[in-house]
């Protein structure tokens, strides 16, 4: 296809302003799907998409829009909204050469838009400001367009205003995409160069890798190489999502489609990988992408230890369609084989595990979570720490340094005051406040990310009443005074309980966890004791009763030497049980040290 009618576009925006309902609006006025297939987020199509309205992943559509009497192929990519999906929002616009940027006619200017509108400023994106929701009974039109203008440095008035969920205007949408976003600007005589910006798992198929052709052509029964990893193969089909995979034999420069090659070992397929020609190879790869750095960690392990095999190819295949999670095979006293899984977020964190319990069946038990700490050993060594049973004993430690995130809240003015004390109670610093118009403001601290990640969002929400947004970044690591908290069950360290917290509120959290756990585990029939411990210093305790069976209770009357018996009889019992006895701790309980951190 000649490459001057193809416009490749990604929609961003902040959580929840409408870019899935823009992209299914586009969808059925360009014939994509007929009135009869339309249905609300046609393009989320994994479950948990839908149960929580919210876009996961990000999913491209070829659709043909006729203008001026031309066919242009409009390659359009729908991206997520929240902060912890924001590595999926930058793998789309590499494959873009312009991006909507769709803003809440009411809510205006949020977090989100922000560093979604940055994002796309850093990709040299042609950017075309779009107002939703002009339908809504309450708007805030002017101000809006001010808001763009004035935090975004975007013309507001040449914003369009439209409504996705009403077909309000779509027309003028689709004719600015034409209009103002730049035809793709490889070379179709050079030889093939074809960036992956995507793939995932067929149980029948193999591997479909997802491209955006730069140079040349790619053709069915072709013979490409992928780049990195020096693979070989035929390709046995091509297509593009119209939603649906539609097969065609040729996929020219600018177009973006799949490619099936009937890959089965998920190792040999990496995002950010370049495709080229067996014959006729490029010289030179594409950039490609950054690795993310994920900043939340947490062991998963299969409750039925013989899933375990089960659970790493369900990982492997997850991998391979999220680049931005990884896993490592590790091991717990407490919980047998396992592995430790890293997030961006802690809702990435949640999606990972409710994918994995839905759609591979697979039963977990997963740890609590901790962000990634940098130890500076009196050797001079530097070491990332992911998992707190690898933290050395405080006398090799010379600095122990937590990540900082500079966070960025835009909330009314009226709750100011309630935001920045909730930030001094966890140990931010302030930076600077900008009003953005007479009603909302922008603060921004430093915070430690293991304070943000947590209840950060949830908190803010209730303080705001909805109306605050949120978005973060990592900025360094900085010394911090943190120690390591043991949990001791019967005087036996529970490695998976283990966390590292601030000295300030160690003991405060101590007191709180052992409190939970004495909640969650059940009686046994000797004395439990819980205690929280800072190296061989216990701060906190808590102590489970036995089980108590009255072993009397056949006497009636008579001699109490016989009572006396029965008596010393169920206190060796119960200590030599007390010895030799076994504490079974309930998948609750692991999840306790998580939700005492919220109580805080």
């Amino acid at each position: 296809m000649d490459a001057s009618l193809i416009r490749n576009f990604s929609i961003v925006a902040h959580i929840d302003h409408g870019k899935s309902t823009l992209a299914d609006r586009f969808l059925l006025m360009t014939g994509a799907i007929t009135a009869r297939e339309f249905k609300e987020q046609i393009l989320d199509d994994l479950d948990v998409e839908r149960e929580r309205g919210i876009t996961v992943k990000a999913r491209t559509v070829a659709i043909h829009y006729k203008h001026e009497g031309k066919t242009y192929e409009l390659n359009l990519i729908d991206t997520p909204g929240h902060v912890d999906f924001h590595y999926e929002v930058s793998r789309s616009l590499a494959a873009c050469e312009g991006a909507l940027l769709l803003v809440d006619a009411f809510q205006g200017v949020q977090a989100q838009t922000v560093a979604n509108a940055y994002a796309a400023i850093e990709c040299d994106l042609e950017i075309i400001p779009v107002i939703n929701k002009i339908d809504l009974p309450v708007t805030r039109v002017e101000e809006v367009m001010d808001e763009i203008e004035t935090v975004l440095g975007l013309d507001g008035l040449s914003s369009l205003q439209i409504s996705a969920k009403n077909g309000i205007n779509i027309e003028a949408v689709l004719k600015a995409i034409v209009e103002q976003v730049p035809p793709p600007a490889g070379d179709p005589d050079k030889p093939l160069r074809a960036l992956v910006f995507d793939s995932k798992y067929d149980g029948y198929r193999g591997v479909v890798t997802y491209l955006r052709v730069m140079d040349g052509s790619i053709k069915k029964g072709q013979r490409i190489t992928y780049m990195k990893g020096g693979t070989a193969h035929e390709v046995l089909e091509l297509g593009q999502f119209r939603p649906a995979m539609t097969p065609c034999n040729e996929l020219s420069t600018g177009q973006v489609g799949y490619m099936l090659c009937g890959i089965k070992d998920l190792g040999m397929v990496h995002v950010g990988d370049t495709v080229t020609d067996r014959s006729v190879p490029a010289t030179t790869a594409l950039p490609g992408y950054q690795q993310p750095q994920q900043m939340v960690f947490c062991g998963m392990y299969p409750i039925d230890a013989t899933d375990f095999e089960h659970l790493r190819d369900e990982l492997q295949k997850m991998g391979l369609n999220d680049a931005s999670f990884s896993f490592q095979p590790e091991t717990s006293d407490a919980l047998g084989f396992g592995f430790r899984c890293g997030f961006l977020g802690m809702l990435h964190m949640e999606i990972i595990q409710q994918r994995l319990e839905k759609e591979a069946a697979v039963d977990l038990i997963q740890t609590a979570p901790n962000v990634t700490y940098e130890l500076l050993t009196r050797s001079g060594e530097t070491i990332l720490i992911d998992n707190p049973e690898d933290v050395p004993d405080s006398g090799q430690i010379e600095e122990f340094r937590e990540p900082i995130a500079r966070v960025t809240f835009i909330v009314p003015s009226d709750r100011i005051g309630v935001i920045l004390q909730m930030c001094e109670d966890r140990r931010g610093i302030y930076k600077a406040t900008e009003y953005l118009g007479p009603k909302r403001a922008q603060i921004t601290y430093e915070l430690p990310l293991a304070e943000v990640i947590y209840d950060m969002h949830d908190r803010l929400k209730s303080a705001t009443q909805g109306y605050g947004t949120m978005d973060y970044e990592i900025i360094c690591y900085r010394n911090s005074d943190l120690v390591k908290m043991d949990i001791l069950v019967k005087g036996v360290r529970v490695d998976a309980l283990s966390t590292i917290s601030h000295r300030s509120t160690s003991e405060k959290r101590g007191r709180t966890l052992v409190k939970r756990l004495k909640n969650e585990i059940s009686k046994h029939q000797f004395e439990i004791a819980i205690q929280a411990a800072i190296g061989s210093r216990v701060i906190a305790r808590e102590t489970i009763s036995a089980l108590r069976k009255n072993v009397t209770a056949k006497c009636y009357g008579g001699d109490i030497t016989r009572k006396r018996k029965l008596w010393a009889k169920q206190r060796e019992g119960k200590k030599r049980m007390k010895q030799f006895g076994q504490v079974e701790i309930p998948q609750k309980a692991f999840l306790s040290v998580l939700e005492s951190s919220s109580e805080e």
